[in-house]
């Protein structure tokens, strides 16, 4: 679907860019990695880079420049403590960042704007799954308020350009659940959960602390499933869709530890919960019958192979 097309993927550095910069490479892509202040994790041949602060329209028109699809994973993102103590952090730069990006694109005849969201901007359900239809029912919870309108405010912007202008783009919302693999960031400072409790289990943390309860619950999808969600919404979505691509089961962060310790072994951890520390929100589920029937996709890694797969790539970085 995509040989022979030029690509621009934004936040190469980053977890889901890396994955997908691969991905595109073995699709016959050409592609195009705008960089920051990171240099890329993985090594390829043929990746051009460009660095470029996309904060500043001009640095997007280069970077869009010649393109045929863009993949817009660049954000300023965070876990949990950050979210809590400086929740601003996540507007200005990537409302400004989101707009001047699409602003470009728009410009430069870009053929589709892939635009890579956030469950966590969907109104709470309780432990209902949330379907696409619901982003916009009601208000997102008060720990997610910045991240949430700041993602919701860019699927707005999308939708704009695909079906509220003349020459419309093509655009696309692709909403992930909690997605897990190698790339992903492992520093405690700015990890999620899932790469934090992954890194306890294989540094053998001893007492292993786990911010807390334990009883939050969360949809977690392996990054090589979401990539192929991604990548036949791509295919098969035309001018303007929202897709969640989930597993569209959830699991505990007490079992997602659980099958961390199983799966490598660490049969006599010291397990710590602390519910003084930082947590977003109690259940988070995500519905994935649209992904289901409109693309043909399910998810196919299951926990225990998924972690197994992370464990052995981090531990060979250490």
């Amino acid at each position: 679907m995509v040989k022979g097309l030029k690509v621009l993927v934004t936040g190469g550095a980053g977890f889901i860019a890396s994955n997908l910069i691969l991905r595109l490479k073995a699709e016959g892509a050409s592609v195009r990695a705008s960089l920051h202040e990171k240099p890329l994790q993985i090594s390829a041949d043929g990746i051009e880079t460009i660095h470029a602060d996309l904060r500043d329209l001009e640095a997007c028109r280069e970077a869009v420049a010649g393109v045929d699809y863009v993949f817009h994973c660049a954000a300023n993102t965070s876990g949990a403590a950050v979210m809590a103590t400086t929740p601003l952090v996540h507007v200005t730069p990537n409302v400004v960042m989101n707009a001047h990006l699409l602003e470009a694109a728009y410009e430069a005849d870009v053929k589709k704007f892939v635009f890579i969201s956030s469950g966590a901007a969907y109104p709470p359900t309780a432990d209902r799954p949330v379907a696409e239809e619901e982003m916009f029912d009601a208000d997102p919870v008060d720990v997610y308020y910045p991240v949430a309108w700041m993602k919701r405010y860019a699927e707005i912007l999308c939708r704009t350009y695909a079906t509220k202008i003349n020459s419309p783009m093509s655009t696309l919302v692709i909403r992930p659940s909690n997605i897990y693999g190698p790339y992903d960031k492992f520093d405690f400072a700015t990890s999620h959960v899932t790469a934090a409790l992954i890194r306890r289990v294989v540094e053998r943390h001893n007492p292993l602390e786990v911010w807390g309860t334990g009883e939050d619950v969360r949809d977690l999808i392996y990054v090589s499933d979401f990539l192929d969600g991604l990548m036949l919404a791509v295919e098969k979505c035309d001018f303007f869709d929202e897709m969640n691509i989930c597993s569209g089961g959830g699991i505990t962060i007490k079992g997602i530890l659980q099958t961390a310790l199983e799966v490598d072994g660490y049969d006599d951890a010291d397990i710590r919960f602390d519910p003084e520390k930082p947590s977003t929100i109690p259940v988070r589920l995500m519905d994935g019958s649209r992904a289901k029937e409109r693309l043909g996709f399910e998810a196919k890694i299951n926990l225990a192979e998924g972690f197994g797969r992370t464990i052995e790539w981090y531990r060979e970085l250490q």
